[in-house]
């Protein structure tokens, strides 16, 4: 390399597969792990990247990540669509070659307010 060196955090590729995550339908979100959700309740800061684990060798990275997913979604096929998008925003922004993003569903999520109720409180404050 004529021009030098480039370098990413592990942050950064965790901060693009979290953004990666949050397109695809049926999940709920990352489960941060037992430190990170006591960090969490710390820190009134949002972090992006909880319950992810990025590793880093060279110019190939291995991902650990941990979803919650909506009840009513195949499972499996949102985990390959997770996949899928994590890989290609990593190669595609960074150059990258990704060997592997493994997905742990930590939950299945029912939805807080499912869409009748929100209809009866909207006819209610009417």
């Amino acid at each position: 390399n004529e021009g030098g060196r480039i370098t990413f955090a592990p942050e950064v590729i965790s901060t693009i597969a979290s953004l990666a995550t949050a397109d695809i339908e049926g999940v709920d979100g990352l489960a941060a792990n037992v430190v990170e959700g006591i960090t969490g309740m710390l820190s009134s800061k949002k972090n992006l990247t909880k319950g992810i684990k990025t590793d880093l060798d060279e110019d190939v990275v291995s991902m650990d990540l941990s979803l919650n997913i909506k009840y009513g979604y195949k499972l499996h096929e949102v985990c390959k669509n997770v996949q899928q998008s994590i890989k290609n925003a990593i190669e595609t922004m960074t150059g990258l070659k990704v060997a592997c993003v493994n997905v742990a569903v930590a939950s299945v999520t029912l939805e807080k307010n499912p869409p009748q109720k929100k209809v009866e409180a909207i006819e209610e404050a009417e």
